[in-house]
């Protein structure tokens, strides 16, 4: 069986915009002799992406990037101009608030109503319904038309709905932000059970902290471009240093001074000189250390911090440790300085593992300067035990056991 849930080969979405109506109409007309009124946009332009199986994906990205559009297109609700998609699996998707929602249904008609597009007869539905009704707690309200529902039972119901019909992806789209905080964490926490179970989630939000906690993966699209894809938080963090490049170029602009190049601006804050570790082949319980020399071309306002990360070779996050979180203070001021990553006793078990290394700035909001994969190391170990890290651990035995009436010490 595949492990690939869903699979995106270089997919387009063109839509053709007219500057009137009558255009579209004189396009119509014009087809031998084949003249254009419209322009082309490209709501997506050549997107790939593989995701597997039980793997929880955030994608984000500033409004009109192309999100949602990636996101219909994958449940079937848009064709792709070019390019093919692959979905293993049955899909639940929470678009837009309204989609799949006949407004003069009530409630439960559309449970079942919805139940039917998912493959469900009545039967089967039957048994469903009271789970969805109790998730959703709109009352009275279930027996009455959608149309007359606010917002947040409307999300209520859907999210109820999509969550009980035991799809093998999930899509949410935004939906959770009409919600209250209650409802988003019950959400939320209902999720990562459906994530445990080894289900593939794709969640939308412009609350960045829910992407951070609840996926492992984040997907960053900008006018329809893949920008990046990789582990959430890093992700995160690249996709917010843009926002505050944007921000504080839009500031310089509207006070009158001189534009602001972000490019330059990050260079001459400072960057990484040099990078060593004290050994690439260790063996699991050795010392390692990573020597990391930076460099500030001015006193800085906001604290610097640098940061070490560990991956596996393919790219699965480990640890990711740095100053800020660790609460220790390194150098602002203008030159160059040295800090020591010390890890007394090696954890790691035996295989190869990524180093990154990383100078930030603002709480690791903007990005000075990355290294990734600075080194990659190799740690060998005796079969002692298994998995990726070893826990300082201990067993206790708490009963003695009984054997012909006896006690025997175990």
């Amino acid at each position: 069986m595949s492990e690939v849930a869903i699979k995106i080969e270089d997919v387009t979405k063109i839509y053709r915009l007219y500057k009137r109506p009558m255009d579209r109409l004189k396009e119509s007309m014009s087809l031998i002799r084949k003249k254009e009124y419209h322009h082309k946009f490209y709501a997506l332009k050549n997107i790939n992406l593989e995701i597997l199986k039980g793997e929880s994906i955030g994608i984000i990205g500033r409004n009109g990037s192309g999100k949602s559009t990636l996101l219909k297109i994958i449940s079937g609700v848009l064709t792709q101009s070019e390019g093919n998609v692959y979905v293993d699996g049955k899909v639940s998707a929470l678009l837009e608030l309204g989609t799949g929602f006949n407004p003069e249904y009530t409630g439960i008609e559309n449970i079942y109503a919805n139940g039917l597009i998912m493959g469900y007869n009545k039967k089967e539905m039957d048994k469903r319904v009271d789970s969805i009704i109790d998730f959703a707690q709109i009352g009275e309200y279930i027996d009455q038309p959608v149309k007359t529902y606010s917002s947040g039972m409307f999300a209520r119901l859907a999210f109820a709905t999509a969550i009980n019909v035991d799809p093998e992806i999930l899509i949410v789209d935004e939906v959770l932000a009409v919600g209250d905080s209650k409802f988003q964490i019950k959400c939320i926490n209902k999720m990562e059970e459906f994530k445990a179970s080894g289900k593939t989630v794709l969640f939308v939000s412009h609350t960045l902290e829910q992407i951070k906690r609840f996926c492992t993966k984040g997907v960053w699209i900008d006018k329809g471009v893949m920008r990046m894809v990789g582990e959430v938080n890093h992700v995160i963090d690249m996709y917010e240093s843009e926002i505050l490049r944007e921000s504080m170029e839009q500031k310089a602009a509207e006070s009158g001074s001189s534009p602001v190049n972000m490019a330059e601006l990050e260079t001459n804050l400072g960057k990484l000189k040099s990078v060593s570790c004290n050994s690439e082949e260790l063996t699991t319980f050795d010392d390692f250390i990573v020597d990391i020399e930076y460099e500030l071309y001015d006193d800085i306002s906001s604290k610097p911090l640098v940061g070490v990360a560990f991956y596996t070779i393919d790219r699965q996050y480990i640890f990711g440790p740095n100053t800020y979180l660790d609460g220790v203070d390194i150098p602002q001021t203008k030159g160059i300085h040295r800090v020591s990553y010390v890890v007394p006793k090696l954890p790691l078990l035996g295989g190869k593992y990524e180093v990154d290394i990383g100078l930030f700035a603002n709480k690791s909001i903007v990005n000075l300067d990355y290294n990734t994969c600075a080194f990659v190391i190799t740690v060998s170990a005796d079969y002692f035990t298994e998995g990726l890290v070893h826990m300082e651990h201990h067993w206790e035995i708490i009963e003695e056991g009984i054997e012909n009436g006896k006690k025997i010490s175990c």
